[in-house]
Formats: C-alpha cells, sequence, structure tokens
C-alpha cells in the first residue's frame, strides 16, 4: 500500500479558529479521507503553535499566563474539529514534551554538522510575524502582512547556515515540478532563491523572551518559533527512530496558506538538509478568503466563524461550498449570498431534486426494490461514458488538489442523469407498461447516484453515507473500490430495497425570509409602471382550498390542496403557518397565480402562489365577495 501523509500547519494561539482555520482543516480531512477510500496508508496531522513573542502578549493582555492562555485557545481548535466532521489521526502541540525533545534532537543534529554559528545582528522586527525583514521586504517601510513599521532590533543570536542549502533546494524544485504546487507559488520560490536571502536568525535571548524551547547547546537562549514550530511535522511521527516516520514520512505532503509560503518553501527543506532527513514529497499553497476583498483577520473585524455557517445552513453545504468555491491556489471571496446561490443551485435543484425523484420514482414503479437492468440503448450507454469521465476526471483533480474542477466533473454526472431521467421519461414507459425497459432506465439512474455519493464521501462524509443508506448501501471503507468504480456501472445489486424519500438539501429561501421578515407597506410613488400586455401574462384564478397540513420540513409553511377546476387537485405551498391553522383555512375560496413556474420549496413542489396582504395585524388572503366556480379567471 503506498502511504500518504497530510498535515495542516500548526495554529498559531494567538486567536480563535476563524474560517481560513476551518478552510485549511476541512481541504486537509478530505484529501486524507480521498487517499483512504483509495485503499491508502493514510495520516492526517494537525496541531497548535504555542511558543513565541506573540502568546506572550496575548497573555499578558488577558492577565494570564502564557501556559494557561495556550491550554485554553488550543482547546478550542481541538473542539471544533469534530464539528465540521474532521477526522484527524494526531493533535500535536509544540509545548507537549515528545515535540521539544524533538526540537532539541534537530538542534543538536544541525549544531553538530557545523550549521549553527553565533554573531550579532540588527534589522527591522515584526512582532506580528515574529521574524526579521529586509529593507527590500518591506512595503513603504512597512510589514507588508500587517502595514505595521517594524522595530528595529539589535542583539547577539545563534544563525542557522541557510545560505548553504540554497542552490541545492533550487535545484530540487527544478528537478521535481510537482514539489510546490500550484505552479505560480513554484515561480515565486524559484524567484526568490534567486536573490541573497542570506542565513537565518534561530533564536532568541531569555533577557527578551523565556517562552520558548531551550537550546540544547546554550541554556541562555530560547529557539526561534520558526524552527521550533516546523519540526512538529516529523516529531508528531516519532522522529527519528519512530515506526509512523518511517511509515509515513516518504508519502509527506503539507498544505498551508500563501502567506506562510516562504518558512515551508525555504526554511523547512534547508533544515531538513541540514540534519540529514529526506525532505517532504509535496507543499500544496491555497488562497486567502476574503470578505469585500479584504483578508480575513481579526483586527479588521471581517472573521467568519466555521461554526456558524455550518449550523445555520448544514455541515455538508458549508463543507461542499468552501471546497467548490475556491480555486484552490486563488484567492476567493466569501458571502453568505454565495452559498445561498450554490446551495440551492448544486445540491437543492440538481443532487437533492436527482434523489427525491428517483426514490419515489422507484417506489411508485418498482415497490422501492431497486429493479433487474436489461440490454442498454445508446442512450444508458451514453449516461456509463459520462459516468466514467466524470469520475475519472474526479479522482485525478481531487488527489492534485483542483477540488473545485473534481467537483464540476462530477456534477457533469448529476445533471446528465437528470436530463437523462427527463429524456427516458420514466413514467411514459410505466403507463405503457413497458417494465422492462423502464426498470434498465432505473437501473441506471440509481448506479449513477450510487457512485456519486460514494464519490462525495470525502467532501460531506455524513450525508455521503445517508444517501448510500437511502439506496440501501452500507458504507465501508474497507470494501471501497475507488479506481474500479469509474471502470464498471453495475455495483448495486438488483432487489436492494431503497428509502421512499430524501429530503437531504432542502431549498435555502434567504431572500424570501427578509421579505416575510418585513411588514411595512411600500411605496407607490416610485413604483414602474407595466403594460397592459405584461398584466395580461399573469393568469389569476379563484380556487377553493381542499385540505391544509404544515410542510414536514418547515413549520412556517403550509402545504394546501387547492380544487382550481382543473382534473385534479393542485399543490400549493405557501407561507400561511404563522397566521392560520391548516384546519382554519378547509373550504376557503382564495384567488391564485396560475401561471406561475412550479418550484420547489423545502422538497415538495408548488404549482403556483396564494395571494395574500400582509399587515400590521397579520395576514389577509384574497377572496372573491362572494362563492364563484372554482377555475374563475380574475379580470
Amino acid at each position: 500500500m503506498k502511504s500518504f501523509f497530510i498535515s495542516t500547519p500548526i495554529y498559531y494561539v494567538n486567536a480563535r479558529p476563524h474560517l481560513g482555520h476551518g478552510y485549511t482543516t476541512i481541504v486537509a480531512d478530505s484529501v486524507s479521507r480521498f487517499h483512504r477510500l483509495k485503499g491508502d496508508m493514510t495520516y492526517f496531522l494537525t496541531g497548535t503553535d504555542e511558543h513565541g513573542d506573540k502568546i506572550v502578549q496575548a497573555a499578558e493582555a488577558g492577565g494570564r499566563t502564557p501556559e494557561v492562555y495556550a491550554d485554553a485557545i488550543s482547546q478550542l481548535f481541538r473542539d471544533l474539529w469534530p464539528d465540521l466532521e474532521i477526522a484527524n489521526d494526531d493533535f500535536i502541540r509544540t509545548t507537549e514534551e515528545r515535540h521539544k525533545q524533538c526540537v532539541q534532537e534537530v538542534l543538536q543534529r544541525v549544531f553538530d554538522n557545523g550549521d549553527i554559528y553565533f554573531d550579532e545582528y540588527g534589522g527591522h522586527y515584526c512582532y506580528g510575524c515574529e521574524r526579521f525583514y529586509t529593507e527590500k521586504e518591506l512595503v513603504d517601510g512597512k510589514c507588508p502582512d500587517h502595514q505595521t513599521a517594524p522595530a528595529f532590533i539589535k542583539e547577539k543570536n545563534y544563525f542557522f547556515r541557510m545560505s548553504k542549502y540554497l542552490e541545492p533546494l533550487r535545484r530540487h524544485i527544478e528537478e521535481y515540478p510537482e514539489f510546490i504546487q500550484p505552479e505560480g507559488y513554484r515561480n515565486e520560490i524559484l524567484a526568490m532563491l534567486r536573490e541573497d536571502l542570506g542565513d537565518l536568525c534561530i533564536s532568541r535571548p531569555k533577557t527578551r523572551l523565556t517562552w520558548g524551547i531551550e537550546l540544547p547547546f546554550d541554556r541562555d537562549f530560547v529557539t526561534y518559533v520558526w524552527f521550533d514550530a516546523l519540526i512538529n511535522y516529523i516529531s508528531a511521527l516519532g522522529y527519528p527512530d519512530g515506526e509512523k516516520f518511517r511509515k509515513y514520512w516518504p508519502g509527506a505532503h503539507h498544505l498551508v496558506a500563501k502567506d506562510i509560503l516562504k518558512p515551508h518553501a525555504v526554511f523547512w527543506p534547508t533544515m531538513l538538509m541540514s540534519a540529514g532527513i529526506p525532505l517532504y514529497k509535496g507543499l500544496r499553497v491555497h488562497g486567502y478568503w476574503t470578505i469585500n476583498e479584504a483578508k480575513m483577520s481579526k483586527s479588521l473585524g471581517n472573521v467568519v466563524a466555521p461554526l456558524d455557517m455550518a449550523r445555520k445552513y448544514g455541515l455538508a453545504a458549508f463543507r461542499y461550498f468552501l471546497l467548490s468555491e475556491m480555486t484552490f491556489g486563488q484567492d476567493s471571496s466569501f458571502s453568505e449570498e454565495a452559498l445561498v446561490n450554490r446551495f440551492n443551485a448544486d445540491l437543492a435543484n440538481d443532487l437533492g431534486n436527482l434523489f427525491s425523484r428517483t426514490l419515489s420514482m422507484t417506489h411508485k414503479y418498482f415497490g422501492g426494490i431497486v429493479p433487474e437492468c436489461a440490454a442498454l440503448e445508446d442512450m444508458d450507454r451514453e449516461v456509463l461514458t459520462v459516468g466514467h469521465n466524470a469520475m475519472a476526471n474526479f479522482q485525478d483533480q481531487f488527489e492534485h488538489f483542483q477540488f473545485s474542477k473534481a467537483l464540476r466533473s462530477l456534477w457533469d454526472l448529476i445533471r446528465h442523469l437528470n436530463k437523462y431521467i427527463d429524456s427516458a421519461a420514466p413514467w411514459t414507459l410505466y403507463k405503457n407498461g413497458d417494465s422492462t425497459r423502464l426498470g434498465t432506465v432505473m437501473y441506471v439512474v440509481l448506479e449513477g447516484m450510487r457512485k456519486v455519493a460514494l464519490h462525495l464521501w470525502p467532501v460531506m462524509p455524513s450525508a455521503s453515507e445517508t444517501m448510500l443508506a437511502q439506496l440501501g448501501v452500507k458504507f465501508s471503507l474497507g470494501d471501497a473500490d475507488l479506481e474500479g468504480e469509474a471502470n464498471s456501472w453495475f455495483g448495486l445489486a438488483p432487489g436492494t430495497a431503497v428509502e421512499e424519500k430524501s429530503n437531504l438539501f432542502p431549498r435555502q429561501e434567504k431572500d424570501a425570509a427578509k421579505i416575510q421578515s418585513s411588514p411595512e407597506a411600500t411605496s407607490l410613488v416610485n413604483t414602474p409602471h407595466i403594460e397592459f400586455e405584461d398584466f395580461a401574462k399573469v393568469d389569476l384564478r379563484v380556487g377553493t382550498v381542499l385540505a391544509a397540513k404544515v410542510h414536514p420540513a418547515a413549520d412556517r409553511l403550509l402545504v394546501l390542496e387547492i380544487d382550481a377546476g382543473e382534473e385534479e387537485p393542485r399543490q400549493i405551498v405557501a407561507g400561511l403557518a404563522e397566521f392560520w391553522k391548516p384546519e382554519e383555512l378547509a373550504g376557503r375560496q382564495v384567488v391564485m397565480v396560475a401561471n406561475l413556474k412550479p418550484r420547489k420549496l423545502r422538497g415538495l413542489v408548488s404549482q403556483g402562489m396564494v395571494l395574500a396582504v400582509k399587515q400590521e395585524n397579520g395576514l389577509q388572503l384574497l377572496t372573491p365577495t362572494g362563492k364563484v366556480a372554482n377555475g374563475s379567471r380574475v379580470s
């Protein structure tokens, strides 16, 4: 079995977890799950970085010791991850003894190798970044990340002879294009390595900072936070003699945001070279989530709490949005509007509708049992071709961290399955009594749904397992064969019992909710005029409410059965539950928009709209002054 090791950065405990932390860790979790689904020997590491100046400052500001402060913030990260369905194998803290011992082991090796020396240095020090900047790196005399002027500090410290390894590092990056991806960040580091980066200051005197790991060769100094933190990737694996290090380090991949590219792409590999440790296999770099084009940050007050979004719209939808919305490597703008739009378009309309209609038809036509698949026709074989291509592309793109492209490939199959249903018209086959052809069509769709649900497990694990359960399939990681799925189609056993309904992704009515919460009458002064021809397009009819019930998935909605003078009663879903009990509406005549395009509201089709006027004291229905024939047109 191939080994795969994925790590997030260990998060600095100077602030609570926000959307940026959530995104990185959800990506790592999804990648980890993908490789487990492939059958790879997989290990997933995350944790917290707890030493340095910023931690001391944050602790002092709160009137606590660094130890107490670090314990509290680290626990916030540890507690959050299960709520986001993040299943990490280990959680490392840099204050743990196993980590301290490993850091001192590496420092001693580098020192014994002659790559650490003592010298005096003066430079521009940013406390926010906890690093020195050269004049060339500053922008208008300020730190490019924090937009503050750094302090000039001159002191004696220990230095790592990083310059000795910069040329070997450049050659390695050029020889192995996959070492740093996406390519733009690889090129950025290659350009950086053409400059004289010099050596790296790796200590802080205890006269200035005591919150850190002591140098093993000089107890008057503690380790620079980056030389300490980066070593977590091997300390968690039990370097130098641990079985996990031997097993997983050959497949090591680090996942980071672009603001910490240089430490991971320059500091860390040169440290490994000096210590005689093989380099990691790949560094994968993502962009920022922005709010109104500004990077998310505590200081700007534009931080999004990931758990709030997950609770509001569902964890599956939140995870799906993050992976589908951001093109990996580039910045992406976060907004609730974008989340709701993608939810409704992709999850409610495409995926949710596919499951809802197919399960319902399977019960109607075959008593809820997966039918036999007979001989395939051309349109069936086209579905298989689209499916095989979609799954192969999904797997290839997901493995290369192109998550948005991977999900678009999978959605090619989902949308094609919906079109296939419309073209094959199972309802017509049923009406004509063509049960053999009907069984083939339903089997092709049900098997496609099974494959979609399985491929979505890395992105939305619980929802994926629920979808599989609705198809009568119990998820088993040990039985999964992801690569084999792209080359076959007949994995769903005929005779399997499926569930009757699916309402995993009820449509979100964010804008409608805003309108309903505003009872104020609007002014007619600025209402734009329309032509009579425009009004004539609206077909207003009178109907009688035969029955009403509360919507099973929305307690503010009522599901009305209305006699509109047609062959069968109409179903209209209306937001009337807070004003009337269902039994109060039975027998009432109402005015409805009869030619409004049908749409789903929380999983149920609404075939029109009931008209009403909202007042401060409640809602009034539009109704004729006397009883009229059902279906009468308002003119």
